[in-house]
């Protein structure tokens, strides 16, 4: 991801996390300030379209997924796993030795994506983390 993607992600951003609140075009400038230190950003894209786009955090032995969206019109075509798997990839590169994401508890292609992925197991749960305290949220884990 670079930073005129930021621009594009936007409208997608607050469409597919409307009620959370969805980032900011500084929020993802932010998390862009730390690549290649501590963050890694991708997009997935096709002929010059972008399809999703995921960020990863890392400190230590520990990885986390800061984000995975893929656009409404790809999903079901494989983009959210070509994502995934990239980031478990540089996750490994990195070093860490555990993956960890949070997913709303009422999201529900959401946590089945991340069941079928295999090897997520639930670690926690943030009570009220998500839709202004209305809704939890899961902190899943994977040993890498």
């Amino acid at each position: 991801m670079h930073w005129p993607d930021v621009e594009v992600v936007l409208p997608f951003e607050q469409e597919l996390f409307a009620g959370d609140p969805p980032w900011t075009a500084e929020h993802f400038r932010s998390e862009l300030a730390g690549v290649p230190h501590t963050r890694w950003y991708l997009v997935a894209e096709q002929a010059g379209d972008l399809m999703g786009y995921g960020g990863l955090f890392h400190s230590g032995d520990t990885a986390d997924v800061q984000t995975l969206a893929v656009f409404p019109d790809r999903q079901r075509q494989g983009v959210g796993t070509a994502l995934l798997d990239a980031l478990v990839a540089e996750a490994r590169r990195r070093g860490a030795r555990e993956l960890l994401l949070d997913v709303r508890e009422d999201n529900a292609p959401a946590l089945a994506f991340y069941a079928r992925r295999g090897g997520f197991e639930q670690l926690s749960v943030r009570r009220g983390y998500y839709g202004n305290g209305r809704t939890d949220g899961l902190v899943l884990r994977r040993h890498l």
